[in-house]
Protein backbone atom coordinates (compact mmCIF):
# COMPACT_ATOMS: atom_id res chain seq x y z
CA UNK A 1 0.00 0.00 0.00
CA UNK A 2 2.79 2.24 0.84
CA UNK A 3 4.49 1.91 -2.42
CA UNK A 4 1.77 2.49 -4.21
CA UNK A 5 1.20 5.74 -2.45
CA UNK A 6 4.79 6.51 -3.14
CA UNK A 7 4.24 5.62 -6.39
CA UNK A 8 1.20 8.18 -7.39
CA UNK A 9 3.05 10.89 -5.58
CA UNK A 10 6.35 10.58 -7.38
CA UNK A 11 3.73 10.84 -10.77
CA UNK A 12 1.97 13.82 -9.31
CA UNK A 13 4.79 15.74 -8.61
CA UNK A 14 6.60 14.63 -12.20
CA UNK A 15 3.25 15.78 -13.27
CA UNK A 16 3.21 19.22 -11.93
CA UNK A 17 6.96 19.58 -12.80
CA UNK A 18 6.09 18.64 -16.69
CA UNK A 19 3.01 21.34 -16.46
CA UNK A 20 5.23 24.50 -14.69
CA UNK A 21 8.22 23.44 -17.51
CA UNK A 22 5.74 24.00 -20.23
CA UNK A 23 4.14 27.07 -19.21
CA UNK A 24 6.15 29.18 -21.52
CA UNK A 25 5.50 27.47 -24.56
CA UNK A 26 1.82 26.78 -23.84
CA UNK A 27 1.58 30.71 -23.47
CA UNK A 28 3.19 31.34 -26.79
CA UNK A 29 0.79 28.86 -28.35
CA UNK A 30 -2.54 30.41 -26.79
CA UNK A 31 -0.89 33.84 -28.02
CA UNK A 32 -0.96 32.28 -31.44
CA UNK A 33 -4.42 31.16 -31.21
CA UNK A 34 -6.00 33.83 -29.64
CA UNK A 35 -3.76 36.98 -30.78
CA UNK A 36 -3.97 38.84 -27.54
CA UNK A 37 -2.61 38.44 -24.08
CA UNK A 38 -4.91 38.65 -21.74
CA UNK A 39 -7.25 36.16 -23.89
CA UNK A 40 -4.01 34.30 -24.36
CA UNK A 41 -3.44 34.36 -20.11
CA UNK A 42 -7.33 32.77 -20.06
CA UNK A 43 -6.63 30.00 -22.00
CA UNK A 44 -3.35 29.02 -20.55
CA UNK A 45 -5.20 29.43 -17.34
CA UNK A 46 -7.83 27.55 -17.85
CA UNK A 47 -6.08 24.67 -20.18
CA UNK A 48 -3.65 24.52 -16.97
CA UNK A 49 -6.80 24.40 -14.58
CA UNK A 50 -8.57 21.26 -17.21
CA UNK A 51 -4.85 19.31 -16.59
CA UNK A 52 -4.80 19.50 -13.30
CA UNK A 53 -8.60 18.42 -12.96
CA UNK A 54 -7.89 15.66 -15.73
CA UNK A 55 -4.39 14.52 -14.13
CA UNK A 56 -6.19 10.95 -13.61
CA UNK A 57 -6.87 10.37 -17.45
CA UNK A 58 -3.04 11.60 -18.69
CA UNK A 59 -0.91 8.55 -19.16
CA UNK A 60 2.15 8.57 -17.62
CA UNK A 61 4.85 7.57 -20.40
CA UNK A 62 3.74 9.38 -23.32
CA UNK A 63 3.78 12.91 -25.26
CA UNK A 64 3.23 14.93 -22.39
CA UNK A 65 3.95 17.95 -24.44
CA UNK A 66 1.43 16.97 -26.82
CA UNK A 67 -1.56 16.45 -24.57
CA UNK A 68 -1.43 19.67 -23.31
CA UNK A 69 -1.81 21.09 -26.63
CA UNK A 70 -4.79 19.47 -27.40
CA UNK A 71 -6.31 20.26 -24.45
CA UNK A 72 -5.89 24.02 -24.97
CA UNK A 73 -6.57 23.40 -28.75
CA UNK A 74 -10.20 21.93 -28.09
CA UNK A 75 -10.53 24.85 -25.05
CA UNK A 76 -10.09 27.09 -27.75
CA UNK A 77 -12.32 25.62 -30.39
CA UNK A 78 -15.02 25.06 -27.89
CA UNK A 79 -15.02 28.84 -26.66
CA UNK A 80 -15.03 29.83 -30.12
CA UNK A 81 -18.10 27.87 -31.01
CA UNK A 82 -19.85 29.20 -27.53
CA UNK A 83 -18.85 32.56 -29.32
CA UNK A 84 -20.28 32.15 -32.59
CA UNK A 85 -23.78 30.70 -30.97
CA UNK A 86 -23.48 33.10 -28.17
CA UNK A 87 -23.06 35.95 -31.44
CA UNK A 88 -26.06 34.25 -32.98
CA UNK A 89 -29.65 36.00 -33.33
CA UNK A 90 -32.60 34.59 -33.82
CA UNK A 91 -35.57 36.70 -34.18
CA UNK A 92 -38.44 35.29 -33.17
CA UNK A 93 -40.95 37.90 -33.31
CA UNK A 94 -43.80 37.85 -35.69
CA UNK A 95 -43.47 39.11 -39.11
CA UNK A 96 -46.34 41.25 -38.88
CA UNK A 97 -44.20 43.78 -41.27
CA UNK A 98 -44.77 42.06 -44.32
CA UNK A 99 -48.61 43.38 -44.01
CA UNK A 100 -47.22 46.68 -45.01
CA UNK A 101 -45.48 45.46 -48.15
CA UNK A 102 -46.33 44.39 -51.26
CA UNK A 103 -47.38 40.85 -51.91
CA UNK A 104 -44.62 40.06 -54.49
CA UNK A 105 -41.72 41.05 -51.75
CA UNK A 106 -42.88 38.02 -49.44
CA UNK A 107 -42.28 35.87 -52.05
CA UNK A 108 -39.05 37.26 -52.68
CA UNK A 109 -38.88 37.07 -48.70
CA UNK A 110 -39.38 33.79 -49.42
CA UNK A 111 -37.09 32.67 -52.09
CA UNK A 112 -33.97 34.25 -50.34
CA UNK A 113 -34.54 32.38 -47.12
CA UNK A 114 -34.92 29.17 -49.14
CA UNK A 115 -31.61 30.06 -50.37
CA UNK A 116 -29.84 30.83 -47.51
CA UNK A 117 -30.99 27.39 -46.03
CA UNK A 118 -29.37 25.84 -49.03
CA UNK A 119 -26.61 27.45 -48.65
CA UNK A 120 -25.67 26.27 -44.98
CA UNK A 121 -26.94 22.57 -46.58
CA UNK A 122 -24.08 23.04 -48.88
CA UNK A 123 -21.71 24.45 -46.84
CA UNK A 124 -22.30 21.91 -43.62
CA UNK A 125 -21.55 19.03 -46.29
CA UNK A 126 -18.05 20.30 -46.85
CA UNK A 127 -14.81 18.78 -44.15
CA UNK A 128 -14.54 20.70 -41.37
CA UNK A 129 -10.84 21.94 -42.44
CA UNK A 130 -12.74 23.84 -45.30
CA UNK A 131 -16.22 24.84 -42.94
CA UNK A 132 -14.58 26.65 -40.24
CA UNK A 133 -12.45 28.83 -42.01
CA UNK A 134 -15.13 29.95 -44.01
CA UNK A 135 -17.98 30.59 -41.38
CA UNK A 136 -15.09 32.67 -39.49
CA UNK A 137 -14.56 34.48 -42.76
CA UNK A 138 -18.27 35.23 -42.87
CA UNK A 139 -18.56 36.16 -39.38
CA UNK A 140 -16.46 38.88 -39.75
CA UNK A 141 -12.78 37.44 -39.53
CA UNK A 142 -9.83 38.55 -41.20
CA UNK A 143 -7.87 36.24 -43.52
CA UNK A 144 -4.97 36.74 -41.17
CA UNK A 145 -7.04 36.47 -37.69
CA UNK A 146 -8.07 33.34 -39.39
CA UNK A 147 -5.00 32.13 -40.14
CA UNK A 148 -3.84 32.80 -36.58
CA UNK A 149 -6.43 31.02 -34.69
CA UNK A 150 -6.28 28.14 -36.93
CA UNK A 151 -2.45 27.89 -36.87
CA UNK A 152 -2.66 27.67 -40.71
CA UNK A 153 -0.68 29.63 -42.80
CA UNK A 154 -2.73 32.57 -44.62
CA UNK A 155 -2.07 31.05 -47.62
CA UNK A 156 -4.18 27.67 -46.83
CA UNK A 157 -6.54 29.81 -45.32
CA UNK A 158 -7.24 31.97 -48.27
CA UNK A 159 -7.69 29.23 -50.60
CA UNK A 160 -10.08 27.27 -48.58
CA UNK A 161 -12.55 29.86 -48.54
CA UNK A 162 -11.82 30.63 -52.37
CA UNK A 163 -12.83 26.37 -52.48
CA UNK A 164 -15.43 27.31 -50.70
CA UNK A 165 -17.27 30.05 -52.30
CA UNK A 166 -16.74 28.31 -55.63
CA UNK A 167 -18.49 25.44 -54.50
CA UNK A 168 -21.44 27.30 -53.14
CA UNK A 169 -21.19 28.98 -56.35
CA UNK A 170 -21.56 25.81 -58.37
CA UNK A 171 -24.13 24.10 -56.15
CA UNK A 172 -26.45 27.21 -56.22
CA UNK A 173 -26.08 27.46 -59.62
CA UNK A 174 -27.29 23.95 -60.16
CA UNK A 175 -30.15 24.76 -57.35
CA UNK A 176 -31.41 27.26 -59.77
CA UNK A 177 -31.82 25.94 -62.96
Amino acid sequence: MNIISNTALMNATTFTQNLVSIQNELLRFAYKLTADREEANDLLQETSLKALDNEDKYAPDTNFKGWMYTIMRNIFINNYRKIVREQTFADTTNNQYHLNQPQDTAYESTERAYDLKEMRRVVNALPREYKIPFSMHVSGFKYREIAEKLDLPLGTVKSRIFFTRQRLQKELKDFRD
